[in-house]
């Protein structure tokens, strides 16, 4: 019997986005993908986001855009909002501005 691993729903982003952890999220999104599953990440723990997962986060919602696949960032923390505001990159990742 051939059993694949259950993602968990939803997938929680981790407090420190470094290339590390970059690298253990990958496998998750690219698992999601080939099941045609949805993406919800949950960003409520995050403090820092580094470049890797920056660029692993864009490519991730531009391919579920692609293959017509829900993409959702739910909870986003403080720090999150302001890096994702800071790059200019809440567009691309389906955010919604941060009001004042």
């Amino acid at each position: 019997m051939n059993s694949t691993p259950s993602l968990p729903e939803p997938i929680r982003l981790p407090a420190s986005g470094t290339l590390a952890a970059a690298e253990e999220l990958q496998p998750l999104l690219v698992l999601a993908a080939d099941r045609g599953e949805a993406l919800h990440l949950d960003a409520a723990a995050v403090e820092n986001v580094g470049q890797a997962m920056l660029q692993l986060l864009v490519a991730a919602r531009r391919d579920a855009e692609a293959a017509g696949r829900a993409f959702t960032i739910v909870e986003p923390s403080a720090a999150f909002r302001e890096r994702m505001s800071a790059c200019r990159l809440e567009a691309a990742l389906g955010l919604a501005p941060a009001t004042e």
